[in-house]
């Protein structure tokens, strides 16, 4: 017999949900446990980082940019909503882009030769840290088990981003005036589109989370996902053998 498909979750009127406010506050009170207050952030941004541990980040981290449209189109697999299917899927146009050389992945590659690293070494994966490559490969794998609106809840690690990218740069272009002013576009494009999906994102989940059930499932998946994030840097931070050296130059 044929297993029926689980029921989509209600949008609950916001007036009906328990507690919808301090619901919302819940999830914010998940910031102090955002990647930007790990040891490894915190040097990467008073410029007390070394040429190869930066590009060790940058390596690395293009894994988790690999496993972003994958675990969005997991996320969409696993929703019964049309609506939400449709708004979701446009995040997989912008992390693949319409072709090799925009978007997401696009402007990540571009980054990568700006601090030193040859493309060729960013796709094969060669850098990639164990630790980095389990941590991602979990997030997917949440992503792909668990019910869309923990999914989506996962995702608003976004809510805490825009501000530390922007940090970022200032502190990238003061610190590390060796790197080619063109890597930082993936973070011109990337911050404004971070402020405004991760206000649809909250929507979203407050709206579709109407049980102290749901609420606390996605508190929980915000939690996890900020733990994945910083078990990421545990691995960069520890700094394997055959970390990328980068081409001879300035700064290099």
């Amino acid at each position: 017999m044929t297993q029926a498909p689980p029921l989509a979750p209600a949008r609950v009127p916001a007036d009906l949900q328990p507690g919808r406010e301090s619901f919302a506050a819940r999830l914010h009170g998940l910031r102090d446990r955002y990647w930007d207050t790990h040891p490894f952030h915190l040097r990467l941004h008073s410029g007390d980082c070394t040429p190869e541990e930066l590009r060790r980040w940058v390596a690395n981290r293009w894994y988790y940019q690999l496993c972003l449209t994958r675990k969005n189109a997991a996320i969409i697999a696993n929703c019964p909503l049309a609506d939400v299917r449709r708004e979701w899927s446009q995040r997989l146009g912008h992390q693949d882009g319409p072709n090799a050389d925009q978007g997401g992945l696009a402007d990540w590659l571009v980054l990568a030769e700006a601090v030193g690293l040859d493309r060729a070494e960013i796709l094969d994966e060669r850098h990639v840290a164990r630790g980095v490559r389990f941590a991602v490969d979990g997030y997917l794998h949440f992503c792909q088990t668990r019910p869309w609106t923990e999914g989506v809840a996962a995702a608003l690690t976004e809510m805490f981003s825009p501000d530390h990218m922007a940090e970022r740069v200032v502190a990238w272009q003061k610190h590390y005036e060796w790197i080619d002013p063109s890597g930082y576009a993936y973070f011109e494009h990337r911050i404004p589109d971070a402020r405004r999906d991760s206000a649809r994102t909250l929507e979203l989940v407050l709206d579709h989370c109407g049980t102290e059930a749901q609420q606390q499932a996605a508190v929980d998946a915000l939690a996890f996902k900020c733990e994945v994030l910083r078990a990421m840097l545990d691995a960069v931070d520890y700094g394997p053998a055959g970390t990328p050296a980068g081409r001879t130059g300035t700064g290099r």
